[in-house]
Formats: structure tokens, C-alpha cells, sequence
């Protein structure tokens, strides 16, 4: 067993030789160290750090991909996120929950073109009983035994835990309760969706009706203990402060060190990965805010209202300033850059950190390689929540190799737990069989709906991509 890294609150975290101990993990970041990072370490410095430290945990050569599909079995929600463009009540025209048959059709897709897992997640539908769901998932494995599934996200296991009424003393009991037949019925790990920014303050006023972040983390935990892996998420830019990114990291880094400590060695899970993305405002109501400047009487020399009321210990008060949850700061290429490489230095527990070119588009994401990301994330045949907001990007096999290829690494396909399932080292790699690269340009994935432009409603519509495997 490895030994624990220091903790030297008194170092000098932009000194080159604290770093390297970060790198090597003899050392970890306090909070205090890790927003100081943040805020001081220029950006390429900063992501020299954060590339050094992947590369001790991944090695130079390899960097990865999956090839999967992102399924949104509903888009009915009892939750009211300012954030989202995808929810609706359920008596709208577009609102829709898929039969089993449309999912094992979608699931037959994916399987036709060598993909290997599903990421499904939905609204949080109150009209779904558990059967269904133990029904879905029964048949998913009976004619699919081979595709991982990943699948509901925590809130929407406290919702489940709201609905379903099962019995239990605490949180934790109820959640086995609703957990085990899942389990059994062929769930094998849950992604880390409904992250966003676990500070109280900003949870409350982004999240309407969304769990906080200690039932967020219980659930994670519970998967851990019944043995499960797992992925935490973070989604930044809008009205939190720097700190609230600190503290939302630490949160996760000290949960994932009580899972190792408790679970590990007795067949239990973890996080497995990590992935940070801006807000993306399109179609929201968050996004109707002003950015911060944009304002009349809004003096950039002054603080903003989501740093004003940021505290690395999360306990910041709405009341600390007038302006609030009312200006909205966005992040663009150099924050996401900079975000991703202090999550990679500050998470030391975490073995993955994953790209989000979904969001960010194809060459950022490639960059984001240099920034401390190991993993490229999915060549997703389908997308529909980021979509909505109006800025997801697209990208085939050979394009996504590409990329990787070009950022200096050999691009291999990964399943769920990180094995590598194809190295793409010769001449029968999905990129050096494209003959005509204009077939293989990225595109966007969001089609807005005719009929909704005038209110700014966003249509839910998949769009599929054309996967070329080996």
C-alpha cells in the first residue's frame, strides 16, 4: 500500500520543488494551495504541472477514448435547474419517455458499430416505477450481456429514494434499498451527473429541487460499499467563485479517500474519473443573466458576487453580497484549461481526468491533452441535455484518434474500467484508414426546433454519428 502524501500547509505551492512533489504525489494540496495555484500560476506553467503529473500516472504514449451512448430514456423532471434547457413538466408537446424497445434499438446501434457501454441518465420522472426500471435493465442485460451500463445519476437516486419509499433508517439504508436491484438487475456503475458546484449557497440557487451535496455524496459512497465505480463532475462557470471550484474538488478528494480507505480492499469501488465543464448558457434561464461587466454600474475592479461569497469551506452566505446569483461570470478556453489542470494536481486519488471537447469543441479538447487530461471522453452517437443548451460539438473515431495522434499520443479505445481494448499503433487505426478527411470534419449537434425559435425552446431530437470501427 502506498503511503499517504504529506500535507505541508505552510509550503510554497508555486515553488518548482513543491510541485514536483505534487507530481509525484508526495505531497497534496490544501485548499488554500489549490486556489493559489488557481489564481497565480500562469496558465502555461500551469499546465506544464498538470501534464507532468498525468504523465506520471499514464505514462507518454497512450491516451484514450470509448465509444459509447449517452441515452436520455426521459426528459420529464421534478427538478427546476436554472441551468437546463433539456426538462420539462410532462404535459408539454415534447416531452417523451422512451420505450424499452426504442432503447434496446438505440443500444443495438451502438453494439452494430463496436461500442461497448451505454451512459444513461433522464429527467427525474415521477410517473416511472422501480419495476420499470428493473424491467429495462433486465433486458438490456438478457440481450446485451456484454455492453457495460452506466447508468442514474444521484439525484436521480434520491429521487428514486423520494418515490419508490423504501424502508430504512437513514439516507445510506434506503439507498440499498432502491440500489441492490438495480444492481442485480444489471446496473454496473453510475456516472456523476447533477454534480454541478457543491457550495450550499449556489447549489440553492442553481439547483431548484436537486439534492445537496452530502445525499449527492451518499449516494456515491453507497455505490462504493455494494461495489461500484463511479465518476464525479463539476460544472463551473456561472455564478460560483474560484473557491466554490476548490471546495467542490476537496469534497470529492476527502469522499473518495474515506471509499478507499473503507471499501477498496474488500471488492468496493470509487471515482474513477473527473471531468469539468463550463456552463453553456443557450436556452436556459441562467442564461438570461447579465455577465459580470455587462451590467450598468458593474466595475470590473470590484469583487464578483460569486467570489464575495465563495468560502473553501463551502459555508458562504447569499447574504454576503446584494448582486449574488444575478450576474452570471462565463468561462472560456484559458479558465477551462486552467480548471482542468488544477483538478488534475489537486485530485491525487483520482486516476482520470477527462476531456470535455463536448462542450468545448474539438481543439480545445485536444489541448485539454496537455492540460492534465488522460481520456477524450466518448465518440457519443447521441446527446441530448448539453445539445439543448445549444453547443455540443461532434466528432467521428477517426477524427477523435486524430486529434490524439496529433497531440503527440497513440490514441486507444478504453471500456469503463480504463483497460485498453485497441491500441491504434498501425496502419488499420481508424485515422490512417480515411482516405478523404473532408468526410470527417466536426460539426454541431444542436438543431434548434422551428416551431419553438420564437421562445428559445431547444429541440431534444438525437442526432446520430456515423462510427468507423476497425
Amino acid at each position: 500500500m502506498a503511503a499517504a502524501p504529506q500535507i505541508r500547509p505552510d509550503a510554497d505551492v508555486l515553488d518548482p520543488a513543491v510541485l514536483r512533489d505534487i507530481v509525484t504525489g508526495d505531497l497534496r494540496m490544501t485548499p488554500e494551495q489549490g486556489l493559489r495555484i488557481y489564481r497565480e500560476l500562469p496558465i502555461q506553467e500551469l499546465g506544464h504541472w498538470a501534464d507532468a503529473r498525468c504523465r506520471h500516472l499514464h505514462g507518454e504514449q497512450v491516451r484514450t477514448y470509448v465509444i459509447d451512448r449517452n441515452i436520455n430514456y426521459t426528459n420529464v423532471c421534478t427538478a427546476k435547474c436554472t441551468f437546463c434547457a433539456f426538462r420539462r413538466d410532462g404535459d408539454e408537446e415534447d416531452a417523451y419517455t422512451l420505450e424499452v424497445d426504442q432503447i434496446l434499438e438505440k443500444i443495438q446501434q451502438l453494439v452494430d458499430i463496436g461500442g461497448t457501454q451505454i451512459l444513461m441518465q433522464g429527467g427525474m420522472n415521477p410517473e416511472l416505477p422501480l419495476d420499470w426500471y428493473i424491467q429495462l435493465l433486465t433486458a438490456i442485460r438478457d440481450r446485451f450481456p456484454q455492453v457495460h451500463v452506466h447508468a442514474f445519476s444521484p439525484p436521480e437516486f434520491i429521487e428514486f429514494v423520494d418515490f419508490f419509499d423504501p424502508p430504512g433508517a437513514t439516507l445510506a439504508d434506503k439507498l440499498r434499498g432502491v440500489m441492490k436491484p438495480l444492481v442485480e438487475a444489471g446496473l454496473h456503475s453510475i456516472p456523476g451527473g447533477g454534480g454541478e458546484i457543491f457550495a450550499d449557497a449556489v447549489r440553492r440557487k442553481i439547483g431548484l429541487g436537486k439534492c445537496d451535496a452530502e445525499a449527492w455524496l451518499t449516494v456515491m459512497r453507497v455505490a462504493h460499499e455494494l461495489g461500484m465505480n463511479t465518476s464525479a463532475t463539476m460544472m463551473f462557470g456561472h455564478i460560483e467563485g474560484a473557491a466554490d471550484r476548490i471546495h467542490h474538488m476537496e469534497l470529492v478528494r476527502q469522499w473518495q479517500d474515506r471509499s478507499i480507505e473503507d471499501f477498496a480492499f474488500d471488492g468496493g469501488g470509487r471515482y474513477m474519473a473527473f471531468i469539468s465543464w463550463p456552463f453553456q448558457r443557450e436556452n436556459t434561464p441562467l442564461g438570461r443573466c447579465r455577465e459580470w461587466g455587462e451590467g450598468k454600474g458593474d466595475d470590473l475592479d470590484a469583487i464578483f458576487p460569486g467570489d464575495a461569497v465563495a468560502r473553501l469551506d463551502g459555508t458562504g452566505s447569499k447574504t454576503d453580497h446584494p448582486e449574488f446569483g444575478r450576474r452570471i461570470r462565463m468561462s472560456g478556453a484559458s479558465d477551462y484549461l486552467r480548471t482542468q489542470a488544477v483538478s488534475r494536481l489537486y485530485l491525487d486519488n483520482i486516476y482520470s481526468i477527462g476531456a470535455s471537447w463536448v462542450t468545448m469543441g474539438p481543439h480545445i479538447g485536444q489541448a485539454a491533452l496537455a492540460w492534465g487530461a488522460n481520456d477524450m471522453g466518448s465518440v457519443m452517437m447521441e446527446e441530448n441535455v448539453v445539445s439543448a443548451a445549444g453547443t455540443t460539438y461532434c466528432l467521428s473515431e477517426p477524427l477523435l484518434c486524430h486529434l490524439i495522434r496529433n497531440a503527440g499520443f497513440i490514441p486507444a479505445q478504453r471500456n469503463n474500467a480504463y483497460q485498453l481494448l485497441k491500441v491504434h499503433e498501425d496502419g488499420t487505426a481508424p485515422d490512417h484508414l480515411v482516405k478523404d478527411w473532408s468526410t470527417q470534419r466536426a460539426s454541431r449537434l444542436h438543431v434548434e426546433n422551428d416551431a419553438a425559435c420564437g421562445d428559445g425552446a431547444a429541440d431534444t431530437q438525437s442526432v446520430e454519428l456515423t462510427v468507423q470501427g476497425d
